[in-house]
């Protein structure tokens, strides 16, 4: 009799157990790919995420409230005499909400803060679900991060790339909440070199 309830008792915990682990696993945020690309008018970056929304957060956009993430980069030329100088930044805002009334999701993006925005400054997308909402802030495509005559030819350049959820824009309450808790961490980053201008 002993024996048959420790045995049930070890199948619950293994059943608990497996989709904890997996659970986990899924909510892993990284930086799967990043290229960057040098062009006549400046650099370009494109990149591929995986996001995992922090449960809080999520748990806030079902209840109406939006919530903001900032993608960075930061390109820096590398010099042997001294640190890093720093030459060209690129900033975009994104704000995801959820609209009761349409069940829909909508995607804004702007290139300041959506505080500081007016009309027409944020360009936006509405979707059915939030995980295509999701995966559209995961695909990074040709974002021009620096002009020509911010980079050097013949020097090489780091850029560093960060995501990461905005809470200095959450409402009060939330921001004082979410200082230091695990439910509301997002930011993924990655370093990558941009290599001299090959000429011929």
């Amino acid at each position: 009799m002993v024996r048959s309830i420790v045995c049930w008792v070890l199948a619950w915990l293994c059943m608990l157990a497996g989709p904890l682990q997996v659970q986990a696993q899924s909510h892993a945020s990284e930086v799967t790919d990043l290229r960057l690309e040098r062009a006549d008018d400046g650099v370009y970056l494109s990149a591929s995420l995986q996001l995992a929304l922090p449960e809080l957060a999520e748990d806030a956009l079902y209840k109406g409230i939006p919530i903001f993430f900032v993608v960075e980069a930061q390109v820096l030329r590398e010099r042997w005499y001294w640190s890093d100088r720093q030459v060209a930044t690129a900033t975009r805002h994104l704000r995801l909400n959820y609209q009761p009334l349409t069940r829909r999701w909508r995607l804004s993006t702007s290139s300041v803060p959506f505080s500081h925005t007016g009309l027409g400054v944020a360009l936006g997308q509405n979707f059915d679900d939030l995980r295509d909402a999701v995966s559209a802030m995961q695909r990074i495509s040709r974002w021009k991060i620096a002009e020509d005559g911010e980079i050097d030819a013949d020097a090489v350049h780091t850029v560093n790339f960060r995501f990461r959820l905005d809470m200095t824009q959450l409402p009060r309450p939330l921001q004082i909440g979410a200082v230091g808790s695990a439910g509301w961490s997002l930011a993924v980053a990655r370093n990558q070199r941009l290599a001299p201008e090959i000429t011929r």
